[in-house]
């Protein structure tokens, strides 16, 4: 058998004259190539560490400020004013070095020291010029003379072929909003969900807790920002996510899906194959810091602290709060194929296993025809249930043994794959093929994903994947990210033959994947049965409906001279009063990584300018004036979404706000209030980040269908979209059956009237009217 022969790479026998002793050529040779491999990790990583430990500066550069010192020793110049004679005499056994060693030595201290002293100051200022962020609020298009000035100097300061980690140094912390603008801010958008009654109570609260207590709760925070990296994101891992004792299936773990229209082969196991080598190379490069980082008008730095946590990576549950486990440099995956699970190693003699290698063991997976041990097939739905339970179950069943080692096994893998054993994807031909894809990424069976793991890449048996990920770690571009990369690199790098198997040779002499080993006794196994069946109700509860708007995109939103995403936004809260017949409290992401270990922030969405607009729309007597409200409602939106992204945002400031009353004892009626309020509409954007790995004008078919979550309140809704190129809006939207009031094909219908009806604003018979009430919106409220 193979997996013998690699096994047993040593032999001896023992004769009369001694041992002789027997070494297999092809196992020394593999250890010899690991070794070299893990050394030149070593050295590359090294490296890579020097160069974004001394950027923006290079090591070169040392070179030059000690060549340029010793030169002025010798033309009798000390621009140094006297230190460098200083550190002569102050040298440690001076009396055994030359005076011209002496001062050799003393002219490259001082060179470092100010090497060191010039890099710092470089820093300085490039934080000092990204904490500038007058830029964003600037129109589309136009930009002044000053932003135009400032944009030169990050240019300047910013280096050559900065790595993936480079700026982490140079970004800004999060600023503190002040209290009264997060109060004032907070009233505003709350004014239009409220009746007159309760909006005076609300401002009441917020009033006497603005002259009471507020700034004793502002000085911790600001002390904490000037402490830590970042005042929010600890914090917002720790109590939004980890400290969490619901389900995170549907409740918190989000899906990306494949490419659209595209499936590059049918074969499942050689699309996993070409899949999981992408991932690889995108580990390596990320190890080494090699990604370029993402920036802002391609200048402006993005934090990549996330990015760090992608692979080898498990939330562990506990009692009262999970902890994220990173580790580093694992060597192997776990695989999950029809209730079995089996280890996979992804390196042999020191590299990856290529795409055709990574084939032959998924196939080898599928075609085995063992049967799960005992409790084994719906193991995972302990990471699907109640956290409390499955903190219980590991210690009590997983704490030793072969279940340790097993377990040890899947939290320190790469990441975690299943292998499905039913087709899945968009097929324009079957009706809600779209909703069964989402609902398998987002749940599946409820005992075939391990939902605690960082991702779990699912490989359908049509050739479609796809990925559910854990959400403490990281927001979804994090993930987004490298599964551009990787589809990308799959259909386009690696490709696959005209049969659609992988590319290269096959190599049958790799030892077989091994079955992990399980003894679930029955009592365990009935709290893996519970975990199932109440993973299941929230599963079944999930009304998801897919939704491709084709009728227009990017292209004739800009055309209109607006931002896509507030376009979107205003069509949602249109769709929402119609379908709800009220407004509600409405959640948008937005991200706040232009400062150090930055994740998100919330923007509002339902303004009072955006309720005027939808009113407008509903009321046959305003038809005049429409155009002008969505034009200032759109503008409202861009401005807020502008301040959440430059620190200003409120809801992450009364988050640590209501966090430091709690420690500190203080009982808040007014921060209760605001952190109880439930968010009946959930969305997120799904941006894209690498467009230039994919020429979407030259391969139109190849786009992304983007991805979604489950819905946020009982009776709410969450709504993800994806704009992908110039004529194309996938909309991902989630609610609950058990909710009598909403329903998600319903909610679809209505944002695709809304769109069009708000695109019907902008016809050319209209173009009179928009020019007169562009500059008269404000006379028309």
């Amino acid at each position: 058998m193979a997996e013998a022969h690699q096994a047993v790479g040593f032999q001896f026998t023992v004769r009369p004259d001694g041992v002789d002793l027997k070494l297999s050529q092809e196992v020394i040779k593999t250890i010899y190539l690991s070794g070299v491999t893990a050394w030149k990790k070593r050295a590359i990583q090294f490296k890579n560490g020097v160069l974004a430990g001394v950027y923006p500066a290079s090591p070169s550069s040392w070179l030059i400020v000690v060549i340029a010192m010793m030169s002025s020793l010798y033309i009798r110049i000390d621009p140094s004013l006297g230190m460098i004679e200083a550190l002569q005499e102050n040298l440690p056994h001076r009396d055994y070095l030359s005076v011209q060693s002496r001062a050799v030595l003393s002219a490259i201290l001082f060179a470092t020291g100010l090497w060191l002293f010039l890099i710092y100051l470089l820093r300085y200022m490039l934080k000092a010029l990204l904490s500038y962020h007058g830029w964003i609020f600037e129109s589309h298009g136009k930009m002044s003379r000053s932003t135009k000035v400032w944009l030169s100097l990050v240019k300047m300061f910013s280096g050559r072929r900065p790595l993936l980690y480079s700026f982490q140094a140079s970004l800004p912390r999060l600023p503190v909003p002040s209290v009264d603008d997060t109060i004032h801010r907070y009233l505003e958008s709350v004014h239009p969900l409220l009746n007159s009654d309760q909006y005076d109570q609300m401002e009441r609260l917020a009033n006497d807790f603005k002259d009471s207590k507020a700034a004793q709760l502002q000085r911790y925070l600001i002390l904490k920002s000037w402490w830590g990296t970042n005042y929010v994101s600890d914090w917002w891992e720790e109590y939004i996510y980890l400290r969490g004792r619901s389900p995170i299936m549907v409740n918190s773990n989000f899906y990306i899906m494949d490419l659209l229209y595209i499936t590059p082969t049918h074969r499942q196991a050689a699309r996993a194959g070409n899949v999981v080598h992408a991932m690889l190379q995108y580990r390596r490069k990320l190890e080494r810091g090699e990604h370029a980082p993402l920036r802002a008008l391609g200048t402006v730095p993005m934090c990549s602290t996330q990015m760090e946590r992608i692979f080898n990576t498990t939330r562990i549950p506990g009692i009262e709060t999970d902890i994220v486990q990173h580790l580093t440099d694992r060597k192997h995956l776990v695989v999950y194929h029809k209730g079995r699970f089996f280890l996979l190693w992804l390196y042999t003699g020191g590299r990856h296993l290529l795409p055709s290698e990574l084939e032959t063991q998924f196939q080898r997976i599928l075609n085995d025809t063992s049967e799960p041990q005992p409790g084994e097939l719906k193991l995972a739905a302990l990471t699907a249930g109640h956290r409390v339970p499955w903190a219980q179950s590991r210690i009590k069943y997983f704490g030793q043994g072969v279940n340790k080692v097993s377990l040890d096994a899947i939290e320190s893998a790469a990441f975690f794959l299943t292998l499905d054993d039913e087709p899945q994807g968009y097929d324009p031909a079957k009706a809600k093929s779209l909703d069964s894809y989402a609902k398998s990424l987002l749940h599946g069976k409820c005992y075939d994903r391990w939902f605690d793991k960082s991702f779990t890449l699912i490989s359908y048996p049509n050739g479609k994947v796809g990925v559910n990920a854990e959400h403490s770690w990281a927001d979804a571009p994090i993930v987004g990210h490298m599964w551009e990369y990787v589809l990308a690199t799959d259909c386009f790098h690696l490709g696959y033959t005209e049969e659609g198997h992988c590319k290269g040779d096959v190599n049958k002499g790799l030892p077989h994947p091994s079955r992990l080993q399980w003894q679930i006794p029955n009592e365990c196994q009935e709290v893996i049965e519970t975990s199932y069946l109440s993973a299941k109700l929230i599963a079944d509860d999930v009304d998801f409906h897919g939704y491709l708007f084709h009728e227009f995109g990017k292209g004739l939103i800009k055309k209109c001279r607006c931002s896509p995403d507030a376009f979107i936004q205003l069509a949602l809260q249109l769709a929402q009063f119609r379908d709800q017949g009220v407004f509600c409290l409405t959640y948008e992401s937005s991200m706040t990584r232009m400062f150090r270990d930055g994740r998100t922030e919330t923007v509002r969405s339902c303004t009072t300018e955006a309720v005027a607009f939808v009113r407008a729309m509903e009321d046959e007597g305003r038809s005049h004036c429409r155009l002008a409200l969505f034009r200032k409602a759109a503008e409202k939106h861009q401005n807020m979404y502008r301040l959440a992204m430059t620190g200003s945002g409120i809801d992450r400031h009364l988050f640590c706000l209501y966090l430091v009353s709690k420690y500190l004892g203080v009982d808040s009626p007014f921060l209760k209030k605001v952190l109880s309020e439930p968010w009946r509409l959930s969305t997120s954007q799904t941006p894209q980040q690498q467009l230039n790995l994919v020429d979407i004008n030259k391969f139109p078919k190849y786009v992304s269908a983007g991805g979604g979550f489950g819905p946020v309140a009982d009776d709410g809704y969450g709504v993800s979209y994806i704009i992908v190129g110039e004529n194309l809006i996938t909309f991902h939207i989630s609610s609950k059956f058990s909710s009598p009031d909403t329903n998600s094909c319903r909610f679809g219908q209505h944002i695709c009237d809304a769109m069009l009806d708000i695109q019907a604003l902008f016809k050319p018979e209209n173009d009179k009217t928009t020019v007169e009430q562009l500059g008269n919106g404000k006379k028309h409220m």
